[in-house]
């Protein structure tokens, strides 16, 4: 046993090796440990709440782990939010939190013991992919290290585990002293992980067998195919351009492919988009997403044959029920479809982003929200991924700008987390990229103290806050139902002079239009954090479920 090293020092090291570059998290009476390595202790942010996000910001951006480290009771409890979202959106994150000191915890018991629950793990069970509570220094050692790779572990998610206050300055276990070796990808895990209160959802093994893929490829041949890429076809980019491209289909992007090379540049929640995918005799759907706000809650327009590749089977058994299905690799099933089924000519109008995006320029309901994605999308042609928040803003850049690459615009539509979009630009920027993190000033407050992250870690993030000057989307909800508006016109203070408070570069920009795109491309080229505000009230765009059947 190394006496030099403790249980946190061996956490810490764990999560880096699997992934989390940057450890995010908040230091608390309870897990100090974490934040006695110098310079390799975790990044600090303002909230608990933050750190999942920017967590889950790093492993959307890397596609490796993201991890974060907060202290017992409230500090846990801020960080379910986060945790959720990342649940959502099938983030590979692992969380650990402390307990309070295994001496004075009695189980089942509350006797008032500061930060005292009567079972914190308990809270994350519903959202996690797997919960361990380690009570040694030898259950922490395995525990850690099975948890990043259960997240790791397609169909990938969020992991907890908590450690308490007194065992993680204990000397660390060596990894072979009770720590088995994790299970790779393929394996399957079911039930139990051995040791005490470690919960595992059940994994599935990756198979494709000889039949499976005959039966897609039978599918496929001599049809009409549009390939839906959701966020399991992410690492998989040039094999799912390659067979669209070979198949003569258009790629139709989830909410979270964005920046597919070769894929359709507007949602398919536009009518153009909706009216081919229904026209289609087969949708092969290549790494999920087809939920529910992706597919207006199952009311697309969808071919009669579905088809489906993924990585492992879902957790969950699926809305709609494919009539031939692939799980494994998922470049390598690509590739194998693709000498499987001859090559067809395009059968639908190549044309068709460019009608829809002239459309939306045009049209005086929503010219000046399509001059944001554009600004936004200027900002991504200098090497900006776009971080988006819950806010009008947001919903029209997450829906309809084009991402300059795979993994490079991060949308909380899984769970809809308002207060998302900086914290997560945080972890997005902590990977070395200039971020440009898309907000609306009542998301912003959520998360003003982040500012001061921004400012004390120099990261390159550029906010840009389209103040509307309260709860934009709620507010369109009153007025289409003819409502008064209540609890959503809301103060909002000086942002600019609020930005400067923390230090940090300031600008309030007249309109949306060139000069906010020059704004934003030279704060991106600059690599310092700077925020820029602007006032719009925007219509929401055809993403939003009051806009989903209109004509």
């Amino acid at each position: 046993m190394d006496q030099t090293r403790t249980v946190a020092d061996d956490v810490l090291d764990v999560l880096r090796e699997a992934g989390a570059g940057t450890v995010f998290g908040l230091p608390g009476v309870h897990n100090l440990a974490f934040f006695s390595t110098g310079p390799g202790s975790p990044l600090v942010l303002r909230h608990e709440q933050a750190a999942t996000y920017a967590a889950d910001g790093w492993a959307r951006r890397t596609g490796r782990l993201g991890a974060a480290v907060v202290t017992t009771g409230p500090g846990a409890t801020n960080a379910l939010t986060g945790f959720g979202e990342a649940a959502a959106a099938g983030s590979p994150v692992v969380l650990v939190a402390s307990e309070i000191p295994q001496r004075l915890r009695r189980a089942g018991r509350l006797r008032g013991v500061l930060h005292e629950s009567r079972d914190q793990a308990a809270l994350f069970a519903p959202l996690a992919k797997a919960v361990f509570t380690p009570r040694t220094p030898d259950e922490v050692a395995r525990d850690v290290r099975v948890a990043t790779t259960l997240a790791l572990t397609a169909p990938r998610g969020p992991v907890y585990l908590d450690v308490p206050a007194d065992v993680l300055p204990m000397p660390a276990a060596a990894p072979h002293t009770g720590a088995h070796s994790p299970a790779g990808p393929a394996s399957s895990q079911v039930g139990a992980v051995d040791g005490p209160g470690a919960t595992v959802r059940a994994q599935h093994p990756a198979t494709a067998p000889e039949a499976d893929l005959n039966r897609v490829a039978d599918v496929l041949r001599g049809r009409s195919v549009v390939v839906w890429a959701g966020s399991g076809a992410l690492d998989a980019a040039p094999q799912a351009e390659a067979l669209a491209a070979h198949l003569g289909a258009p790629l139709v992007p989830s909410f979270h492919a964005h920046g597919l090379p070769g894929a359709i540049g507007v949602p398919p929640h536009e009518p153009e988009l909706a009216e081919l995918i229904g026209s289609a005799e087969v949708l092969l759907a290549v790494g999920g997403d087809l939920d529910g706000m992706n597919t207006r809650n199952w009311t697309m327009p969808r071919p009669p044959l579905l088809a489906t590749v993924d990585a492992a089977e879902p957790t969950d058994p699926p809305e709609w029920t494919a009539d031939a299905t692939l799980t494994g690799p998922v470049p390598a099933l690509l590739d194998e479809l693709r000498d499987r089924v001859p090559s067809s000519a395009p059968w639908w109008p190549g044309d068709l982003t460019d009608r829809v995006r002239t459309r939306l320029r045009e049209d005086p309901a929503s010219a000046e929200a399509f001059a944001l994605v554009e600004c936004a999308e200027a900002a991504a042609a200098r090497g900006a991924v776009l971080v988006c928040d819950m806010a009008v803003a947001g919903y029209w850049v997450g829906g309809y700008a084009r991402a300059g690459e795979p993994r490079g615009l991060a949308y909380p539509v899984g769970w809809g987390t308002l207060g998302f979009g900086l914290p997560a630009a945080i972890g997005v920027a902590a990977t070395g990229v200039p971020t440009l993190a898309v907000v609306g000033d009542g998301g912003l407050a959520m998360g003003l103290g982040e500012l001061a992250t921004l400012v004390q870690e120099r990261l390159p993030v550029t906010v840009l806050v389209v103040d509307d000057a309260g709860y934009g989307m709620l507010r369109y909800d009153q007025d289409r139902a003819g409502h008064p508006h209540a609890g959503v016109d809301l103060h909002t203070p000086d942002l600019v002079a609020l930005a400067g408070a923390f230090g940090m570069a300031a600008t309030g920009v007249a309109a949306i239009g060139p000069d906010l795109a020059t704004a934003l491309t030279e704060s991106v080229a600059s690599g310092l954090p700077h925020l820029f505000r602007v006032s719009a009230r925007l219509l929401p765009p055809r993403t939003t479920s009051p806009r989903w059947n209109e004509g």
